[in-house]
């Protein structure tokens, strides 16, 4: 019996500007994930010409065009569930509870993996335009089975 492996992108906060680099870095992924402050849905268009997409609207998301995108959702890749929301404060359910395995959010343009309470919370940070001194990034998945490794692609930008 094999087992399912899955590579799964993670972008967020693109504000409008899909990079090269980030092109280059989710080529090859199943499927992306974004989680919001997309900006332009051009910014999907260019996304979806790599892989299907789930995405959540961002705070910065508005318009008619965004009222169609919901402000979470749950998607699941083998025996891996994974919750998508833009911003983390607003999280109103406890993960592990939930049964979710990822947490994936975006919002604060932070890169960050951590575990907690069993738990992975990934933050791929800002695809979009550089924010103070911020790295410019994109991230991704690597699911085996219900095992699943996160990564952190700074983005030469």
């Amino acid at each position: 019996m094999t087992t399912t492996q899955f590579r799964i992108g993670l972008i967020s906060d693109t504000h409008g500007l899909v990079r090269e680099e980030a092109v280059a870095a989710l080529k090859g992924c199943q499927h992306i994930l974004h989680a919001g402050d997309i900006h332009e849905p051009d910014v999907l268009v260019k996304l979806r010409k790599l892989a299907p997409v789930t995405v959540v609207r961002g705070n910065n998301d508005r318009g008619a065009w965004a009222k169609a995108i919901p402000v979470y959702d749950v998607v699941e890749f083998g025996q891996v569930s994974i919750y998508l929301r833009h911003d983390e404060l607003e999280l109103d359910l406890d993960p592990r509870a939930a049964g979710f395995h990822v947490m994936m959010f975006g919002h604060s343009h932070k890169p960050r993996v951590e575990t907690r309470d069993g738990v992975l919370f990934v933050n791929p940070g800002s695809a979009g335009p550089r924010r103070f001194k911020l790295p410019v990034a994109v991230g991704e998945l690597l699911i085996t089975g219900d095992q699943v490794e996160a990564r952190i692609v700074t983005l030469a930008a």
